[in-house]
């Protein structure tokens, strides 16, 4: 007889779930058994950090939490717009992995942590994903898998890192969803978006009177966070018409991400139940939309130090040593990891002097033309940094690992970020950054520091998707050099739906 171990299923066989998942497992397969829920969502953020998911019933779901579903790969050989960035039928399939050849299978392994009741869809179970090969490795081009390996990094040397976040987005209405054959495009090619129209006004800049008037917007979407427990903190009108701006109270980095693919999620879904659209594209077509940005709130905190940022009482510096640091590494690094904070054509419309998102690898103290901004009194346990960086569309996986890879990097070399500037815009002395998504592809594909950190085979996939990206652009848009500012109908069509 053989004395092989008897597994109960793929999760136990590779020891995937710690003691608290497997506790919250059970009571998650009981809520299957009784009936309470008709149908369960198993979701797992693509390349692009958009949720692809499977819809089981509770049979099927119980079975999940035993060997994981299997799921097709087909999705990581998948650019913006579906095209095919990989040729799936290709030796090792394009991606450098036996494994995934020919579109193959693998396995999704719902995290119990996650696990959700939607609350605009009662009856519907949701749960985010890892995903695995079938020898129980993590497919490394999972942003899940990458924002862990980072998480780990940083707690080698004695930390952990502590994120808020502020994304900006618009809410419109629907006037005509072109479903017609003219307006369907084929495979790999964006069909048009649904023509819209401003809900309100705009240019009336956090005003209480149009706070009163789009409540009912902001109150069902207040009312879905609480609900999924999100940790909301705030809600404003921004500047555009139909831009608003949420905040959410800090959490660790794992859960700073998860909350924020659910929450776009949750906003695209609930607003088009009320007949209206939500994008998180950070800038529309329309001459009047301001763009949108995700600015990154974050700090350190160590065993018995709740804020590894907060300077001594007698410094007159505006942060720590360790905060110092760790600024430094985000300015060093943030041209080579602006395809992970701004991965589209279209996020770089921001990226110009005097427009509220910074054009250059800065810091300052309290000063919204920074790219990195102190805030909170100095010496006090508020204070901590925020990244004006990023765009809405941003993966969140990326984007946060992004910067405690780089802060990682600042603490291990013990850099220092120099002076801060009076007028960021005015810098010439600090790096510019990428202008475009063709030199922030190039400045990846050459970066040895996010080649060392991520993988050469990671890094060597998500070059290949944005060139494929890129290049579709190129092909639609080969004038558009000739008027940089102007949002084209190619990026209309790529984003304004899709994200």
């Amino acid at each position: 007889m053989s004395d092989a171990p008897v597994f109960s299923g793929f999760i136990e066989e590779f020891g995937l779930w710690t003691h608290e998942q497997q506790e919250a497992a059970k009571k998650i397969a009981a809520m299957a058994e009784n009936g309470e829920l008709k149908t369960f969502r198993v979701s797992v953020p693509d390349a692009q950090s958009k949720l692809r998911s499977k819809t089981l019933l509770p049979g099927a779901f119980k079975s999940a939490l035993r060997d994981g579903v299997e799921f097709t790969s087909a999705y990581f050989s998948f650019d913006s717009a579906e095209g095919v960035a990989f040729n799936p039928f290709s030796k090792e399939g394009g991606l450098g992995m036996d494994e995934m050849h020919g579109f193959s299978n693998a396995i999704l392994v719902p995290d119990p942590l996650t696990f959700r009741v939607l609350p605009w869809a009662p009856t519907v179970g949701w749960v985010l994903c890892d995903i695995y090969l079938r020898d129980g490795r993590p497919v490394p081009f999972d942003g899940r898998y990458q924002l862990k390996s980072a998480i780990s990094r940083l707690k080698n040397l004695g930390f952990k890192l502590v994120t808020g976040l502020e994304v900006e987005f618009y809410v419109t209405r629907v006037t005509d969803q072109n479903l017609g054959e003219q307006n369907m495009g084929g495979l790999g090619v964006p069909p048009a978006p649904p023509s819209v129209e401003a809900l309100w006004r705009g240019f009336s800049y956090m005003s209480e009177d149009q706070q009163d008037k789009i409540s009912e917007i902001t109150d069902t979407l207040a009312e879905n966070c609480l609900a999924l427990g999100l940790p909301l903190r705030t809600m404003e009108d921004e500047m555009g018409p139909g831009q608003l701006e949420f905040t959410f109270d800090v959490q660790d980095p794992l859960e700073a991400a998860d909350s924020m693919v659910l929450f776009r999620s949750m906003v695209k879904q609930t607003m088009a139940r009320m007949g209206l659209h939500a994008t998180f594209m950070a800038k529309p077509i329309f001459s009047s939309f301001v763009a949108s940005g995700w600015h990154l709130h974050q700090s350190l905190s160590a065993p018995g130090v709740p804020n590894a940022f907060v300077a001594a009482p007698n410094s007159e510096e505006v942060l720590s040593p360790t905060g110092l640091s760790y600024v430094a590494g985000l300015l060093e690094h943030a041209v080579e990891a602006s395809v992970f904070t701004n991965p589209t054509i279209n996020g770089y419309r921001r990226r110009k002097p005097n427009s509220l998102a910074p054009d250059r690898s800065t810091w300052g103290y309290d000063n919204r033309a920074a790219m990195v901004r102190v805030q909170g009194r100095p010496r006090h346990m508020s204070g901590h940094i925020e990244n004006r960086i990023g765009e809405p569309t941003a993966n969140p996986y990326l984007y946060i690992a992004s910067q405690i890879l780089s802060g990682c990097d600042g603490l291990e070399r013990k850099l220092h970020p120099g002076p801060m500037e009076s007028n960021p815009y005015e810098a010439t002395h600090r790096p510019k950054l990428p202008t475009n998504l063709m030199e922030a592809t190039e400045a990846l594909d050459k970066s040895e520091f996010f080649r060392s950190a991520m993988g050469d085979g990671f890094i060597n996939w998500l070059v290949t998707m944005k060139k494929s990206e890129i290049n579709r652009f190129l092909a639609a848009e080969p004038n558009w050099e000739q008027k940089p500012d102007v949002v084209t109908q190619w990026e209309h069509h790529e984003y304004f739906t899709r994200y």
